[in-house]
């Protein structure tokens, strides 16, 4: 598995740093900030290797131009994205070679359509997820249907639970907020609420999570579930016919939440 660590950007945003013992070469995740990633790197006298995208926004993509014309790197990324950056396009069901470690690719459009996450198999599974997957949310649908992104989530939930989540922004106290609302009752929401509020008071991150925590307390991987379904419906006031149609309607509640 990878070393793993944070470097904060923007208001929000987390640049995923991707190292293993006792080697000075880097790859970063979606670098939005060229010059928060070219401290850490220079702090740590580490060369970076590689950057990997998993979507074409700019908070995501910004820092590319800058760190590939410093560090001569492969910038690995969706085949299908507008972002022109990119030097070695992905399909989903690819495998890059990275750092001594092969990691496989998977298409999860619906925050957007060239969205991909990148996923490491191992003891402790890691999954690298950009925008798509949040603790207790997942990314707003700005090109995708809420089909796609319910099958993301369902992707997603078949992954062992010991999969460490990955995701790009501090988003979570506000989507617990949401999860709380959706299933008041749900006591595994209320004990994440309280850690992620503690671990903010010191001022780290609440991320990673795991997938076996998402599917206790992420309303967006709990469309199958009766109490979900019940809130979405007493929300909307119609019978929900699917789980893609209670997903739908949770989705459009968040957004005005």
């Amino acid at each position: 598995m990878f070393n793993i660590t944070p470097i904060p950007a923007f208001d929000d945003n987390y640049i995923w740093t991707l190292s293993t013992t006792g080697s000075l070469e880097v790859a970063v995740v979606d670098p939005g900030d060229a010059d928060v990633v070219a401290a850490y790197l220079q702090d740590h006298n580490l060369n970076l290797a590689a950057i990997l995208i998993t979507h074409h926004h700019w908070d995501h993509t910004d820092g590319v131009e800058s760190l590939v014309s410093s560090y001569d790197c492969p910038v690995y990324g969706p085949a299908d994205s507008p972002f022109k950056g990119i030097t070695r396009p992905l399909e989903d069901g690819d495998t890059l070679s990275l750092l001594g470690h092969n990691i496989r690719v998977y298409a999860v459009p619906g925050h957007t359509l060239d969205h991909i996450s990148y996923y490491l198999a191992s003891d402790t599974p890691q999954l690298l997820c950009g925008d798509t997957l949040f603790l207790a949310g997942c990314g707003r649908l700005f090109e995708g249907t809420p089909e796609q992104m319910h099958q993301a989530m369902s992707f997603f939930s078949t992954l062992p639970d010991n999969t460490e989540v990955y995701c790009t922004h501090e988003y979570s106290l506000a989507n617990l907020a949401f999860a709380a609302a959706v299933e008041p009752g749900n006591s595994a929401i209320t004990d994440t609420i309280q850690r992620c509020k503690d671990l903010r008071a010191d001022n780290l991150p609440t991320v990673p999570t795991s997938i076996g925590t998402e599917k206790q307390i992420n309303p967006f991987m709990r469309s199958t579930e009766a109490s979900v379904r019940d809130a979405a419906e007493q929300h909307c006031g119609v019978v929900m016919n699917n789980a893609t149609e209670v997903f739908a309607a949770i989705r459009e509640w968040k957004n005005n939440f």
